[in-house]
């Protein structure tokens, strides 16, 4: 996530409640849709947007949403509305956010921030502009509670002063290559996957600025996407100033599960978080050995830090307070994750500055 400045934000008005629009409603936007209609004290989810018609019809037909629309300018336009929730392909992202802006409305949208750079300067300049508003992106790992345990006893001193973080976004391979339709508006895996492990890294670092970067990848299982110039599985190393380093992985092709763990090393110790990828404490004894079921995507591992996001999302709405992370944090993530890539494709190291 990230913010506009977030201090004096324009409060919620229905009674307290903050009046939500949500704009697209694939798989993710649903589970953040179900969330503001049934789980988020305080959001009212009042209008649904999206161009195809199934979707504004399972917001009816499911959630009750009474207000449906193919344009999104035609959502900003809703009664009453207070904010968006997009949840959109990211080439959409920045021209979105500042239409949202430009309306009135407080925005919550799915990370990364833009495709560029420069795009994501615009959003920053946007947002700036407008100081009431309140922008946050989905950067949903900082929500989770075994991550923000981490980062607490970083910050207490527990393992020293951390210097390296090995962190991986692994998905269950998908024979259908669901993903590849959306690989040419995703900006690669590292932008798309990896770029949550970068602001991690940033995060549970403090913050260093990045000064090399060399990656690489390859095409294990599907081969749709090599004309794209895009891998199932890929390898990046990041140098940050002050010696720290981070080390990512992201791959596709896992065959167990959805896996995303982290860790984070230091003078004095070190931290894992979600090692083992377990479904829950079940363990199973037969004649395959000692083993555990695994969560098999990224929502089943993280559905509760969803809902802690969006209910951060409209406290920060509701009492003006600025949420945990800036916009300046995703440009940085965004600035990052596109010199991976560049790295990756290019075969050279990436100098930053």
């Amino acid at each position: 996530m990230s913010s506009a400045s977030g201090a004096g934000a324009t409060r919620g008005t229905q009674g307290g409640r903050v009046r939500v629009g949500v704009v697209g409603l694939g798989r993710m936007g649903r589970r953040h849709a179900e969330n503001l209609a049934h789980r988020i004290p305080g959001a009212e989810l009042v209008a649904a947007c999206s161009p195809i018609a199934e979707e504004t019809a399972w917001a009816r037909d499911e959630l009750g949403v009474g207000a449906s629309y193919a344009a999104y300018e035609d959502l900003l336009r809703h009664p009453g509305l207070d904010a968006v929730f997009l949840i959109t392909p990211t080439s959409l992202h920045a021209d979105q956010i500042i239409a949202a802006l430009e309306a009135g409305k407080h925005v919550f949208c799915e990370k990364p921030l833009a495709l560029s750079l420069a795009d994501c300067l615009r959003v920053e300049e946007a947002a700036a502009r407008r100081p009431g508003q309140i922008v946050m992106i989905g950067f949903v790992r900082r929500f989770d509670p075994s991550y923000r345990d981490a980062f607490q006893k970083i910050t207490a001193g527990g393992i020293g002063r951390p210097f390296l973080v090995r962190s991986q976004t692994g998905d269950q391979l998908d024979p259908s290559g669901f993903f590849v339709r959306f690989a040419p508006t995703s900006g690669g895996i590292f932008v798309d996957c990896s770029i949550h492990d970068i602001d991690l890294a940033r995060w549970l670092l403090g913050d260093p600025a990045p000064r090399r970067i060399f990656a690489t990848g390859t095409v294990a299982v599907h081969e749709d996407l090599r004309p794209l110039g895009d891998v199932d599985n890929g390898v990046a190393v990041i140098e940050f100033a002050g010696g720290s380093i981070a080390c990512l992985y992201a791959s596709r092709t896992l065959a167990h599960g959805h896996d995303t763990h982290t860790e984070i090393v230091g003078t004095a110790g070190q931290l894992t978080v979600g090692h083992n990828p377990r479904r829950n404490r079940v363990e199973i004894a037969d004649v395959h050995g000692v083993r555990n079921e695994c969560v098999t995507n990224y929502y089943e591992r993280f559905h509760e830090a969803f809902l802690v996001e969006a209910l951060e999302f409209v406290r920060c709405v509701t009492d003006g307070s600025p949420p945990p992370l800036t916009l300046h944090d995703a440009t940085e993530a965004t600035r990052i994750a596109l010199a991976v890539a560049h790295a990756h494709r290019s075969g050279t190291i990436v100098e930053l500055t």
